[in-house]
């Protein structure tokens, strides 16, 4: 899955401002879905491939007092007018917000689950003294995403494949990492490796994918790693 939501949280950075052409690079690489606010549904949904689609629900910006006060930008109904196949929510364990999204959450699961929808919680955690990578803080939040009743879970990564397997077995629901800010293309797929060999279900990356300079190579160099299982080797290859 490629997020990209990043709209409203950075402006229109690069690959976002002519993000019909982003979204038909990442799918001919092989993403699976694309992710947008429903704003930009217009221009994306439904478009000339057969990637699912994503409307994420809520938001907050680098230039407001506080980027963790993610708030409502949608409801489950607006996302199925716009031809969503899932929608997502995003929850900040550990931080001031918590108390608000988590009831915000809920409240989206069950209109979920009345209209027929999946829900993908991107839990993090974020707040006073927390290490966003430790694995018990990670584990708790992924739990957290299936005990409101959200169907799968996107999660930071917490370094390597050991230390991750905790995450994973956190929860029955299907993980999926986030891919955090950009680096090198080995640091790309070294995540997705490993999180892959600790059990996740796949990755659901945004900045590395839509800001690279070659978006339709690193997407298949991804999917590769996700789907056919290759070594960090081969699929670097595949970004040349």
């Amino acid at each position: 899955m490629v997020p990209m939501d990043h709209g409203i949280t950075l402006g229109a950075v690069r690959g976002l401002k002519e993000i019909e052409s982003t979204i038909d690079a990442v799918t001919r690489g092989g993403a699976d879905a694309v992710l947008t606010q429903k704003g930009i549904a217009p221009r994306v949904h439904p478009n000339k491939n057969d990637a699912g689609y994503v409307v994420h629900l809520n938001a907050s910006t680098t230039l407001g007092p506080d980027e963790n006060d993610k708030r409502l930008t949608g409801t489950v109904e607006e996302a199925v007018r716009a031809g969503a196949d899932a929608v997502s929510f995003h929850i900040n364990v550990g931080s001031d917000h918590e108390p608000d999204q988590l009831a915000q959450l809920a409240e989206v699961t069950a209109d979920a689950e009345r209209l027929g929808i999946p829900v993908l919680a991107m839990a993090y955690a974020r707040g006073p003294g927390l290490d966003g990578d430790e694995p018990d803080a990670l584990g708790h939040a992924v739990r957290l995403a299936e005990e409101v009743g959200a169907d799968l879970v996107k999660t930071g990564y917490s370094g390597d494949a050991d230390s991750f397997e905790h995450v994973v077995e956190s929860t029955r629901l299907p993980v999926l990492i986030a891919g955090g800010t950009p680096g090198s293309d080995r640091k790309t797929l070294e995540q997705v490796r490993g999180a892959m060999d600790a059990g996740a279900a796949g990755v659901s990356m945004g900045r590395s994918i839509f800001q690279h300079e070659e978006p339709e190579a690193i997407t298949r160099a991804v999917a590769a790693v996700v789907h056919d299982k290759l070594d960090i080797r081969e699929a670097l290859e595949i970004t040349v």
